[in-house]
């Protein structure tokens, strides 16, 4: 009736399921009204998730029929009553069924399981209408409450540490149906990601994503220590190789194009640029995608390289982080230097391609922990300082990095200078640095300023920041 939405909302199939054998007065109830039992109850519920996330989308009233209603009443019935009733909301669990169906002893673990499921089953399926229905609101990224389902993908041998368990869970809420990214990569070959490969994997791939132009990108640590563009990009990776060369080694590689069998043989032959001979390892090598011939070069390299195929991430999405007793919720930190300004504060005004190199720069420090400093030169980061509790003793040591590079390099920090003489943005001027940028924004920007007009330096504010924790 009512255009089948009511099927199975119905005392008799309710009652059925319900009714608890034991209980003597159940019995009789049912008796009474010529109700029969259900031992077995299997639910394929309607594709609600398949539907609103459709290619070509789905109108409102449409994804409104799609929401079922006596399917999950009926899980949820069977669930609770599960001592007597057996639910079933998984294909692949029939054939355990089917074996459980034919043995004579009653297994009341294997029930609890199957009602487990069925309530996931169930909250999980809620969940995509409760967000689907919240952006018809036109509600903002932030609802009231928020439930975020996830998916047991894998397990893994340990977590940060070998002393603690761990596992990888993948996000099925609608927004990331179609979203690219470490989780959903394919890995072609090597031993099974750990925790610390994913986090890495991650870092190096949130940040060569960004580069519009042929990029690699090597992490160590999830901060990047080797970034290198170009239209050569068996040049590029040499370049990023040689920025930091010892943390390069047992890193990650990430590039933003297609990795052929010439860029194969490179990364498989490289020899660490400290001694020439040293044939550079790394944990990962991860790339939009592969060429069939250098795929095979690849694999031969070792056979615990991991290889990952990753589609881009989108734009606009939340970031999540959790605290003690709740979570943190921001918006991505997805601004490139094409969507701000770099305000010339200084007498000097930078030439064409030093504000390329003060815009590169920019955009790798931005993937850099705070406090971050990054130096750059001809699209290629020549060192970065990251992690210490003030910027000066970041500044030093990328400056200790760059060596003699650093004279008309770029130089990008993530935050403002509290100071600036006989102190960071001094030294960066006494170092040969030709270029600054930062956000500004301190009340002693006047003292950098200065600073700068003293050494002849060009400065650069950003009015954004790039701090990360």
């Amino acid at each position: 009736m009512l255009d089948g939405r009511v099927k199975t909302l119905h005392p008799n199939i309710h009652g059925g399921i319900l009714a608890r054998r034991d209980q003597k007065h159940h019995m009789e109830a049912l008796n009474e009204h010529g109700i029969g039992t259900f031992d077995v109850v299997v639910v394929n519920l309607y594709p609600f998730y398949d539907k609103v996330t459709s290619t070509g989308g789905i109108a409102f009233d449409d994804g409104i029929e799609n929401i079922d209603i006596g399917g999950p009443a009926m899980i949820r019935a069977a669930a609770k009553n599960h001592k007597d009733v057996l639910v079933v909301v998984d294909s692949q669990d029939y054939p355990a069924l089917l074996e459980f169906l034919k043995g004579s002893q009653d297994d009341q673990q294997f029930r609890r399981n199957l009602a487990w499921k069925a309530f996931e089953h169930v909250a999980s399926y809620d969940s995509a209408v409760s967000e689907w229905l919240w952006k018809q609101t036109g509600g903002d990224k932030f609802p009231p409450k928020l439930t975020v389902p996830l998916s047991l993908k894998s397990s893994l041998r340990y977590g940060e540490n070998p002393h603690q368990k761990a596992a990888f869970y993948v996000e099925k809420s609608l927004s990331e149906v179609n979203a690219g990214g470490i989780a959903t990569a394919i890995q072609h070959h090597g031993k099974e990601m750990s925790y610390n490969n994913y986090l890495d994997a991650d870092a190096a791939w949130n940040c060569v994503s960004e580069f519009r132009n042929p990029t690699c990108v090597i992490v160590k640590h999830t901060n990047p220590c080797g970034v290198a563009s170009g239209d050569d990009i068996l040049e590029a990776y040499r370049l990023a190789v040689k920025a930091d060369p010892v943390s390069a080694f047992g890193g990650i590689v990430a590039f933003n194009i297609e990795v052929d069998d010439a860029l194969a043989k490179e990364i498989r032959e490289f020899r660490s640029p400290t001694d020439g001979e040293t044939r550079m390892f790394y944990e990962i090598v991860v790339a939009p995608k592969y060429t069939e011939k250098g795929l095979e070069i690849l694999c031969g390299k070792s056979k615990t390289l991991r290889i990952l195929e990753a589609k881009k991430n989108e734009k606009g999405k939340l970031s999540l982080r959790q605290v003690g007793g709740g979570w943190l919720a921001q918006d991505s930190d997805d601004l490139t230097p094409q969507d701000i300004q770099f305000n010339v504060v200084s007498e000097k005004k930078p030439q064409d391609n030093e504000l390329r190199d003060a815009e590169f720069a920019w955009l790798c420090v931005k993937h850099v922990k705070s406090n971050a400093i990054v130096i750059a030169k001809d699209n290629r980061m020549l060192g970065m300082g990251s992690g210490q509790p003030n910027r000066l003793e970041s500044l030093r040591i990328a400056l200790r990095k760059a060596g003699d590079e650093v004279k008309g390099a770029a130089l990008a920090s993530d935050a403002f200078f509290p100071f600036a003489w006989k102190d960071a943005v001094e030294e960066a001027c006494e170092s040969g640095i030709g270029v600054i940028a930062e956000p500004g924004g301190s009340i002693r920007d006047g003292d950098a300023v200065d600073c700068c007009n003293k050494y002849g330096v060009s400065l650069l504010f950003t009015k954004v920041r790039h701090f990360r924790h």
